[in-house]
């Protein structure tokens, strides 16, 4: 089945389910509606017959009752159904190459990030944007930093992963559209620094004394339902309990107050989390991530949502019907709130890591997504004796409708000079080449008919800007970022890219400059790209055997311009900027 069809299927799946839900909601609605008639009628009928209004009340408020629970169910089933009609439903217009409207992470850009800004990996019609389908703010950024991290380590642990969560689609969707519902607005590192830095009040000797006076509170009160004592030993009774409560109401209105806002986070949570503890997983990755929630006592899911109900339990305390009987008699609030931190000391330290997990699949599933969308990409394979080989290498942002792929190979310690016309598509290809690799240290698949590399860092210098702020020029600016690679690769060993270094200053300093640059990059052993439209930087493969002259042509047929975006060995003798002026009569 292609993607088209299973999202198509499922959406179709969805829709039902969601009219079905939607039809059975208007019905409870209208029973709740005849419930409550038929007990305005019988109240009214048996005004006078006090024992038959008594038990018309009891049995309709517990139908009531009922009725609201099974729509209260009901309405989430809806927002489920919506949710997964809503994932689909984009799936679709992606597919259909529509996806400007998904998030773009503009708050991910970073002008001076070793490669971000050079290979539009944030921002309006990124990968990011393309590739981002997480429910959650912790998964949204676990995937940015995923991108940016330049991370080249388990490649096979990485691809073993999201091959296997590609393959889960209803996994994933489900999970996706439990996160979708949370409408928590505080974030995950906010509650972890919470229970941090929370200091318990309830005393530990609460529970004793809870139990001390809810036997108390129930034998004045059986005393004086039997007429053994007045109402005034009643009275006596809840106002101690009331004043034991009063001592500590502040604190207790504080944490109600704090937690309040965190419940539907873990009500949600527990949720996700259940979803990763009963789904089977075999890469080791997923394995040891499912490892880390494992508890030999309680699952974690179920720990989650003791904790939802504690809070819940606690927010009752405005319902004047319920706090003010259940603390005078029975101390519930310092109950409640011993629960909670008992919880808190408990298990307060192990919510972070918790979280971590939920953020970490949530993150994958957005890789898995991608590779489920193209099952015709390859997974890159491990390469020692070459550094990059590629058999029909694209971009995967580029409709494959008119796109050109290029067959193309790097062995290690070789750099290669591309020249070419103006549009003949080289800057397209460095981040092509970059992309990839990015994509294949995060155990993306390429898009690609083969693809084999060997595991590298990367960095580049495609879009130096000048910085006003810091009252920078332009050729300032790049002379740093150049700087940057070369202290960068005295370190450790990365890919460079380079697109038309030097640009600010004049022609021939230029040309002087960017020769004795890629001198030293040979001579440092770096492995790398540049493109230029220098012609003079070419006569280096004469004189360094690490270098290679590659181009991409431009040819003027019928008095108009032809570009066949291929890659070619050589140099470009044919230059398009004279022909554009006449062209467009500007000259």
């Amino acid at each position: 089945m292609t993607p088209h069809d299973f999202y198509s299927s499922q959406k179709t799946k969805f829709e039902s389910d969601f009219s079905n839900v939607i039809q059975r909601l208007r019905l409870f609605h209208t029973i709740r509606f005849i419930v409550f008639l038929v007990l305005a009628a019988s109240v009214y009928v048996l005004w006078g017959d006090w024992g038959s209004i008594g038990i018309s009340l009891g049995v309709g408020a517990i139908l009531f009752t009922f009725l609201v629970a099974r729509t209260g169910d009901l309405h989430e089933k809806r927002k489920y159904f919506e949710a997964r009609v809503g994932i689909d439903e984009t799936e679709l217009e992606v597919l259909a190459g529509n996806w400007n409207q998904l998030d773009e992470g503009n708050e991910f850009k970073n002008d001076d990030h070793d490669f971000s800004q050079d290979l539009d990996l944030f921002g309006r019609a990124s990968f990011f944007q393309y590739l981002n389908r997480t429910s959650l703010k912790h998964g949204k950024t676990r995937v940015a930093e995923m991108l940016a991290s330049n991370d080249c380590s388990d490649i096979a642990e990485k691809q073993e992963a999201v091959q296997e969560l590609a393959q889960k689609a209803e996994w994933r969707h489900d999970f996706s559209a439990h996160g979708s519902l949370i409408q928590s607005k505080i974030s995950e590192q906010t509650i972890v620094t919470w229970f941090a830095k929370y200091v318990p009040f309830v005393p530990s000797y609460a529970p004793i004394l809870v139990i001390a006076i809810s036997c108390l509170s129930l034998a004045v009160i059986s005393l004086y339902a039997f007429d053994v004592i007045t109402g005034m030993h009643l009275l006596i009774c809840f106002f101690v309990g009331g004043g034991i409560t009063a001592r500590i109401l502040k604190k207790v209105s504080k944490l109600a107050s704090d937690t309040g806002q965190i419940q539907a986070t873990f009500e949600r949570y527990h949720v996700l989390l259940d979803r990763i503890e009963t789904e089977q997983f075999s890469s080791k990755m997923l394995s040891d991530l499912q490892t880390n929630i494992h508890q030999k006592e309680k699952k974690a899911s179920l720990i989650f949502q003791e904790f939802s109900k504690l809070l819940g339990a606690l927010d009752q305390r405005n319902n004047i019907l319920i706090s003010i009987p259940a603390n005078g008699f029975f101390l519930r609030d310092i109950w409640i709130c011993f629960k909670i931190e008992r919880w808190i000391a408990q298990n307060g330290s192990k919510v972070e890591e918790w979280f971590d997990v939920i953020s970490r699949f949530d993150a994958l599933n957005s890789f898995a997504n991608f590779g489920f969308n193209h099952p015709s990409y390859v997974y890159p394979t491990l390469s020692e004796g070459k550094q990059l080989e590629a058999i029909g290498l694209g971009h995967p942002l580029l409709k494959k409708e008119g796109r050109i792929d290029n067959d193309f190979e790097m062995k290690n310690q070789e750099f290669f000079i591309i020249t070419g016309a103006n549009m003949a598509g080289k800057s397209t290809f460095l981040r092509t080449v970059g992309l990839s690799i990015v994509m294949a240290n995060n155990g993306l698949p390429i898009c690609a008919q083969s693809f084999a590399y060997s595991p590298i860092k990367l960095i580049s210098s495609m879009r130096t800007t000048d910085s006003l702020s810091e009252n920078e020029s332009y050729f300032f600016s790049e002379l740093k970022r150049l700087k940057r690679i070369i202290d960068t690769i005295e370190q450790e060993e990365h890919f460079i890219i380079l697109d038309e270094i030097l640009k600010g200053t004049n022609s021939k300093d230029k040309a002087k400059g960017s020769q004795q640059f890629v001198e030293k990059l040979v001579r440092t052993r770096s492995t790398g790209i540049i493109a230029t439209h220098d012609l003079s930087l070419c006569e280096l493969e004469a004189q360094l055997p690490e270098v290679k002259n590659y181009y991409f042509d431009a040819e003027i047929v019928n008095d108009e311009l032809y570009f066949d975006y291929r890659l070619k060995n050589g140099v470009c003798q044919n230059m398009n900027a004279s022909f554009l002026l006449r062209k467009m009569g500007i000259v």
